[in-house]
């Protein structure tokens, strides 16, 4: 287990610009249907004026068949952008609202950002962003995307929203968390892990929420050295449930450490509760 520390963060973001590619062929099909409906009407004159009707009704039918396509087709970009629009929630650099407000206020709390809370996604969000992802096992872009944003806790408009699928999500984090740093250890130990995650949440000192204990810069090694996206076996479920459900073999911890490795000074000052396989527990 490590403690929360403030990262410098010293990488630089290139922001490339996005153009919209079906937006641009909308459009294109969209001026060529004029022109087609142009052509559509000088065909009605040209069948009463010429005497040759029957290149005339070639070229109406044609143009109808022309039209009709052309709508098709603007249909079906429509759907797909509306399908973008629906599938791609994300905030990136430039991006203002309370999205925004929402990640610089985690990313603040939990040490990566060190800028105003303004609502703005500016540079320095993209840096503390970045840095987020990286540590995390994400892909670091600098875009808050469906992943960055489930992986801060943060739900959208997009996501399900029901009890059922938080619990699920709170309960997958923790017992990969309760694998990566006590997989070996006795049961009791792996719950008093989890109970420890689930004290912090109840603490003013930490994030109220389980995914902002969990992704606290320094706060695991299980999610520094990566190991917190590892696949828990059925042993570190059933601890995650016994330890949201209130188990707390740690009465009331809030930090463990293994006596045998700790080099950290401050933590071994700390009032012990109890020790539980290579964990010593503490508030």
């Amino acid at each position: 287990m490590d403690f929360p520390g403030k990262p410098r963060i010293k990488n630089k973001c290139i922001i490339k610009p996005n153009i919209d590619k079906n937006k641009t062929r909308q459009k294109r099909y969209l001026q060529r249907q004029i022109k087609l409906k142009f052509l559509l009407i000088g065909g009605f004159f040209m069948l009463k004026k010429f005497k040759n009707k029957k290149q005339a009704i070639i070229m109406i039918i044609s143009t109808i068949i022309l039209l009709i396509t052309g709508t098709v087709a603007i249909a079906i970009i429509y759907k797909n952008n509306q399908a973008n629009e629906t599938i791609e929630v994300l905030s990136k650099y430039g991006s203002r609202g309370s999205e925004v407000t929402q990640i610089q206020t985690k990313l603040k709390r939990w040490g990566y950002y060190s800028g105003n809370i303004d609502g703005i996604y500016g540079t320095q969000t993209v840096k503390a962003v970045k840095y987020f992802q990286r540590k995390n096992g994400l892909t670091a872009d600098g875009i808050a995307g469906p992943a960055t944003l489930k992986a801060m806790g943060i739900t959208t408009s997009s996501s399900t929203s029901s009890s059922t699928s938080s619990y699920n999500s709170n309960l997958n984090l923790l017992a990969r968390v309760i694998y990566g740093e006590s997989r070996g250890e006795p049961y009791t130990g792996q719950v008093a892990v989890g109970a420890v995650v689930m004290n912090r949440i109840k603490s003013s000192s930490f994030p109220n929420t389980l995914s902002g204990v969990v992704y606290q810069s320094g706060a695991f090694d299980a999610v520094k050295d990566g190991q917190v996206n590892l696949t828990p076996n059925s042993t570190a479920i059933k601890a995650a449930q016994d330890a949201m459900n209130g188990w707390d073999p740690s009465y009331g911890a809030i930090y463990y450490f293994n006596p045998s490795t700790a080099t950290n000074k401050w933590i071994w000052s700390r009032p012990m509760t109890v020790t539980i396989g290579k964990h010593r527990f503490c508030k």
